[in-house]
């Protein structure tokens, strides 16, 4: 584990994004609430939330860290057709929240899978990578 001791606390945020590709029947059936497991975005949100809090446990070498603020969102896309998943996440520590962030989306696409399998087999999780982040030595950084 690298050693973060000598740096300060500073804010630190990131946000992560995620696209989930699925068949139009598929979509209108999850925008309807009619997906046999039930509340599908909803599910997905809450564990994207609660796997950002979890990244230390996760990822081997992975600082944990107190987290002051979780964003998930999980918007509906019928160009896609699917969902656009982002991530927002701010602690104020000696290192970043990339990594939450990340784990965020991956887990709340994970869960949209999981959630609406019965529906389809053929979902296709893209495109998970870091949007944005704030803070620390490295300064900003924005995907282009």
């Amino acid at each position: 584990m690298v050693d973060v001791s000598a740096k300060a606390v500073t804010l630190r945020q990131a946000s992560a994004g995620a696209r989930v590709r699925m068949l139009p029947e598929t979509f209108a059936a999850i925008a309807a609430g009619n997906a046999p497991k039930g509340d599908v975005v909803g599910t997905a949100r809450l564990a994207g939330i609660m796997a950002a809090k979890q990244t230390a446990n996760l990822i081997p070498l992975c600082h944990p860290l107190p987290l002051q603020s979780i964003k998930v969102e999980l918007i509906p896309d019928p160009d896609l057709p699917g969902y656009q998943i982002c991530a927002q996440v701010k602690t104020k520590a000696e290192t970043g929240v990339e990594m939450e962030a990340l784990t965020a989306v991956s887990v709340a696409a994970l869960t949209l899978y999981d959630m609406a399998k019965a529906l389809e087999k053929t979902i296709q999780i893209e495109a998970i990578g870091l949007l944005s982040k704030t803070g620390g030595e490295s300064g900003d950084y924005t995907a282009s």
